[in-house]
């Protein structure tokens, strides 16, 4: 029985009398009980399509030229408030792409869960907080019962998106809306988040409209999918035969993007650029009215790292395995114990005036574009300002020609020197990032997630920059990841974190392909077939 009937649906955003065409005629069914794949890159529409089923889209900016969105009988599309009160949060949910900024960062857990309970069944406190210890149990956060009073930021990535799930499931929606549910997610939360859904989906029969870019999880999770591409739907059909045999020209870009390679070898006589040992980053527990230390959260407990001119040591594990604490730690971010050498010197007997200079040859690039980049500044100043502070290029206009050689080298036009962040795709920010390290000439740069919240046709891309930019410059790559398809193409050397230690090392290749660790099996089942992992063997 058809839940959800998209018929002709057009979006328009009409921005200073400007008029961007966003959707255009879109269509598409939903039963009972199924899940369908809107799939596609940034900006072919997939959110504002999910965001017109619930009408959230900004007004008046936005308008339905044409279209017409009914749900189990019920006309969306210019409904009144009460109307579209009675369907939000209650019997249509949403879990949005971040939760780290869709949950309220001024209120607890109880409270973010426990709300849609009091609005729309009316519980009391007493059994919305009752309500949402069986929740946080339905969603395997049965540890999370006793701390109902803490934030959103005191959780992992993993635990905030469940929480999210928790929120979309309190009222047990007809249709769930997941836009983007683990983009950010380490591939065994991935598969744990996933499974949940198929448990929850089968328990409570609800319809899944899945939005994603990730072709592997498609294939896995559902049931139809619908390609979309620059507001329109180019091809749609049942999961097995789009995949397998598919007719239009973007699907079979779509899953051919996927990052392929491996990296040069490195040359036998380079020696070691950057070492560790013994690296430890220990953040004190303290409690009681003196604030005593009682323990330690070991982030990072005993690390040795070598990294040479040429190679790439990538770092995996799951969330809060300390990968981050030890990229931070090495950059000198973060305060540490143990020995941290470049080129020979102790970068832990320095103090800021002294380790000011080596920045210059010590650079990272992080996993949010967006977050990293002010959006008060142009591109110009952005990569510039490290010429500024280390000195290099003397006059305006010399630095503004190494800022547009940079640009060039990593794949951007040199005219577009003086916009701003929001003028650019998710893509383009993340070149911007690395031609804000690479302007400096360093020798070496951390990789902190910088592919994670891409497209997978631009990941593809970014493989390929980073990798002739290693070339080229002899660079030296500490590259932080939970997406182990793009560590495959990037990498020398694995090294397996968890809880503050390694459990496995190796060449990429006997990681990968003959894996010893439990851990590390778990994480290649989930990277290569999302149903096979199990919560036991994640936890080994």
């Amino acid at each position: 029985m058809t839940l959800l009937d998209i018929k002709d649906l057009a979006v328009r955003f009409t921005v200073e009398g400007r008029a961007v065409d966003a959707v255009k005629g879109v269509g598409f069914t939903i039963d009972k009980g199924e899940t369908l794949a809107l799939v596609g890159e940034s900006g072919s529409g997939k959110s504002v399509t999910a965001l017109s089923v619930l009408q959230l889209l900004p007004q008046p900016m936005a308008s339905h030229p044409t279209g017409s969105i009914t749900f189990d009988g019920l006309e969306m599309v210019g409904a009144s408030d009460k109307k579209l009160r009675s369907v939000r949060g209650n019997r249509v949910s949403m879990i949005f792409q971040e939760p780290m900024t869709s949950l309220n960062p001024l209120h607890n857990i109880e409270k973010q869960i426990s709300e849609p309970l009091i609005l729309h069944k009316n519980m009391s406190r007493t059994e919305a907080r009752k309500r949402t210890g069986e929740l946080l149990e339905l969603v395997g956060l049965g540890n999370l019962k006793g701390r109902l009073k803490d934030f959103p930021h005191t959780l992992s990535g993993g635990q905030r998106q469940r929480v999210m799930i928790a929120m979309a499931l309190a009222n047990e929606p007809d249709l769930l809306i997941a836009d983007e549910p683990t983009t950010a997610l380490d591939v065994t939360v991935q598969a744990q988040i996933l499974k949940l859904l198929k448990e929850l989906q089968a328990k409570l029969g609800m319809a899944i409209l899945f939005i994603t870019h990730d072709l592997t999880i498609v294939r896995r999770f559902s049931d139809r999918v619908c390609v979309m591409t620059d507001g329109l739907i180019v091809e749609a059909g049942p999961v097995a035969e789009v995949f397998d045999n598919p007719q239009h020209e973007y699907t079979r870009h779509l899953l051919a993007s996927e990052p392929k390679g491996v990296p040069e070898p490195v040359p036998a006589d380079n020696r070691p650029l950057l070492e560790t040992d013994d690296l430890k980053v220990w953040f004190p527990i303290k409690r009681g009215v003196f604030r005593r230390t009682e323990s330690y959260i070991k982030a990072v407990d005993g690390i040795d790292v070598t990294v040479r001119p040429r190679e790439t040591i990538g770092v995996v594990g799951e969330s809060g395995s300390g990968k981050t604490t030890l990229g931070m730690a090495i950059l000198r971010l973060i305060a540490s114990k143990g020995g941290i050498r470049f080129d020979g010197k102790d970068l832990q007997g320095l103090d800021f005036k002294e380790l000011r200079p080596l920045r210059q040859e010590i650079q990272v690039v992080f996993q949010d574009p967006y977050g990293s980049l002010s959006p008060r500044m142009s591109i110009k100043d952005i990569i510039g300002e490290g010429l500024k502070v280390h000195g290099m290029g003397g006059t305006e206009a010399e630095r503004r020609s190494l800022v547009g050689e940079a640009m060039e080298e990593v794949g951007l036009e040199p005219g577009m020197i003086d916009r701003y962040p929001h003028e650019f795709s998710g893509g383009q920010r993340q070149r911007i990032a690395i031609a804000r390290a690479m302007v400096l000439r360093p020798r070496f740069v951390v990789l902190d997630e910088p592919t994670s919240a891409l497209d997978m046709s631009v990941q593809a891309q970014i493989v390929e920059l980073l990798r002739k930019l290693q070339m080229d410059h002899d660079l030296a790559y500490l590259f932080i990841s939970h997406d182990l398809r793009v560590v495959r193409a990037m990498s020398h050397h694995v090294l397996v974190m968890k809880d503050g230690n390694f459990v496995e090392t190796g060449s990429a290749e006997a990681i990968f392909d003959a894996p010893q660790v439990g851990y590390t099996k778990a994480l290649m089942a989930a990277a290569l077939n999302l149903e096979t992992i199990e919560d036991d063997s994640v936890r080994a």
